[in-house]
């Protein structure tokens, strides 16, 4: 009875607004992108040649930049300094792909400068990997074994750690953007009317982030709930 409270019961409308978050955001994205990706900027540079012009503008030599398969799936590998930008960006000379490479660009600036939130995020990878794996077998296992109180608050403690890091991503993504398109506006490789266009693709891909943490803090507040830790009872 415990483990099919904690697949299906009223608290999962928490979980069904996170996925309904997610949904729109990622449309959102995918709508705002495609709106834009036919928009060729006045400059005529391919988001490959504005992404290696702001990283030597910036003072960076050591980052290669390389295309990768898939549709933006563009990243920034701070383990092996490479700026990976997907096939549909890599090329174009659109506004929204000249937006996503300069984003990407922006993680680059922030190792290079050790932004404190990036180094932070880049720290708690090993952890958080393990916890999101153990996290969810803990706190069944807790629920199977008749709302065990230390396995599900072990449990939920490990999935407060994926939380965190879903927080943390925040302000690294936010600040990669703000980087970008400062960049971009100061360079001139974009005009006043191009930036505001990738701002808003920019905005779009960021919120994707916001749901993501938003989906995750509410996914712990059902188990908290479920728990009963919220009111710190114990069965």
């Amino acid at each position: 009875m415990g483990l099919f409270n904690l697949l299906w019961d009223p608290t999962y409308v928490l979980v069904l607004i996170g996925v309904a978050l997610s949904l729109l955001t990622s449309a959102l994205v995918k709508m705002t992108y495609a709106r834009y990706r036919g928009v060729e900027s006045k400059s005529g540079m391919t988001a490959e040649q504005v992404a290696q012009q702001m990283l030597y503008g910036a003072g960076i030599y050591d980052v290669q930049i390389v295309p990768i398969a898939g549709d933006l799936t563009d990243n920034y590998n701070p383990t092996n300094k490479t700026l990976n930008l997907s096939q549909t960006v890599y090329g174009s000379r659109s506004v929204a792909a000249i937006g996503v490479a300069a984003h990407e660009c922006g993680h680059a600036i922030q190792h290079a400068r050790s932004y404190v939130f990036l180094g932070l995020r880049s720290a708690m990878v090993p952890a958080v990997n393990i916890c999101s794996t153990i996290s969810w077998p803990i706190v069944m296992a807790g629920f199977l074994l008749g709302r065990n109180y230390y396995l599900m608050l072990a449990g939920i403690i490990f999935f407060g750690m994926a939380v965190l890091f879903s927080i943390v991503t925040l302000p690294v993504e936010f600040n990669a953007s703000h980087r970008a398109l400062k960049i971009l506006k100061e360079s001139q490789m974009l005009d006043r009317k191009e930036v505001s266009r990738a701002r808003r693709v920019l905005t779009a891909a960021a919120l994707t982030y916001v749901a993501a943490a938003a989906s995750m803090i509410l996914q712990l507040l059902r188990l908290l709930l479920l728990s009963g830790l919220l009111g710190n009872r114990r069965d």
